[in-house]
Order: structure tokens, then C-alpha cells, then sequence
């Protein structure tokens, strides 16, 4: 069983690595740059919200902002539309996440934000969507296949907007000027902590 539990491993990886080869073809170049404007400019906060694996890749995608000084949260769509809709005001930006674009639960947020002239960055495969035509920015986000063999499991389609997402953060410190000293200062803890201050020694 070993031998063909490894090999099952070796394809996965294999096709997590077929994917993200792949972004540099599928992703349209102004809809990214666009999005690492947004983000830059952004005078409030950054409210991200998916369901699924999607709020998952959503809130990585709200801390790695946060690391970098875009102060960012994860807003759940269940609780949102029952009064978490008030944490989102005017002046902050909106990234919305739907594999299809027609998420009932995403796509019932989008009247609140438009009321309240919140721009909305979707992240989806479907730009014709919902979401896609309600978007201020439409960020296409596709894979060919997932890992498993009925091709539906959200596995390498979640691992795509997160290394999207990845590459937007970095592009994000080059256009801010995102410093090691900032870093220092809000991540203290940890062996990435000591490596910013500076200590070397092996305490947890």
C-alpha cells in the first residue's frame, strides 16, 4: 500500500505544480495590477469572505494582508447578513471569493456593499457570474483540474488563489515600501520574531 500511497503524493504535487505554472498564462495581467492598486490605496480596511475552502484561502488572505500593514479580516457571509455587514463602512475595499461565481451566500453581500459604495474585488473562474459582473475588478482565478480523480475536490484551485494572493502581498510590500523594521514590530513571537530582532537563541 505504501508504494501506492507515495505515488498518489508524487501526483498531486505534480499537479499542484502543472497549476500554478500555468497563473502566469491565465491571469490577466491589469486585472492583478489592478488589485495591488486597490490594495495599496485602500484607505480603510480590506474585508475578505468566501464559504467553503474558500473562506479558508479567505482568511490566509486576510492575515498575509495584515502582516504586511493592509489591515485586513475575514468576514463570515453567514454572520454578515445578519448584522456583521456593519463592520464594513465606506473607504474599505471588499475581495469576495466564489469557485462559480454564484455563491448564494457571497453574492447576498453585494447589495449591502454597493449601498454602501464599498468596491468589490471577485475572485473567480467565471467573470460572467454574479459576482464577476457586480465586481469593481474581476480577478480570474483557473484551474484545469483539481487533484482527485472525479476532478472535485477544491484542492488546486484553492492552492491557485492562495499563491495569487501570495504574489499580490509581495508586489504589495514592493509598491508600499514595506520595511523589515514594520515587520519587526508586529511579529514579535516566534523564530520569524527572533530572526527580525536579531536573537538567535532556541526558546520557543
Amino acid at each position: 500500500m505504501s508504494t501506492a500511497v507515495w505515488a498518489t503524493a508524487i501526483k498531486v504535487w505534480q499537479c499542484a505544480r502543472d497549476e500554478l505554472n500555468r497563473l502566469s498564462q491565465s491571469v490577466e495581467q491589469p486585472a492583478f495590477e489592478r488589485v495591488v492598486e486597490m490594495l495599496a490605496g485602500c484607505d480603510g480596511r480590506i474585508v475578505t469572505a468566501g464559504v467553503g475552502t474558500s473562506a479558508a484561502a479567505a482568511r490566509k488572505i486576510a492575515h498575509s494582508l495584515s502582516c504586511i500593514e493592509r489591515p485586513a479580516l475575514f468576514l463570515s457571509p453567514g454572520d454578515a447578513v445578519h448584522g456583521a455587514l456593519g463592520v464594513v463602512q465606506p473607504g474599505d475595499v471588499a475581495i469576495l471569493i466564489s469557485k462559480g461565481g454564484n455563491t448564494g451566500e457571497v453574492v447576498a453581500l453585494l447589495p449591502a456593499l454597493k449601498a454602501k459604495k464599498v468596491p468589490v474585488i471577485a475572485v473567480t473562474e467565471r467573470p460572467d457570474s454574479a459576482l464577476g459582473r457586480s465586481a469593481a475588478v474581476t480577478l480570474r482565478v483557473a484551474v484545469e483540474r483539481e487533484a482527485d480523480e472525479f476532478n472535485m475536490l477544491a484542492t488546486t484551485s484553492t492552492m491557485a488563489v492562495i499563491a495569487v494572493f501570495d504574489a499580490i502581498c509581495i508586489a504589495l510590500m514592493d509598491v508600499t515600501g514595506y520595511t523589515r523594521e514594520q515587520f519587526a514590530v508586529i511579529h514579535p513571537g516566534g523564530a520569524v520574531g527572533r530572526r527580525l530582532t536579531g536573537h538567535t537563541d532556541s526558546a520557543p
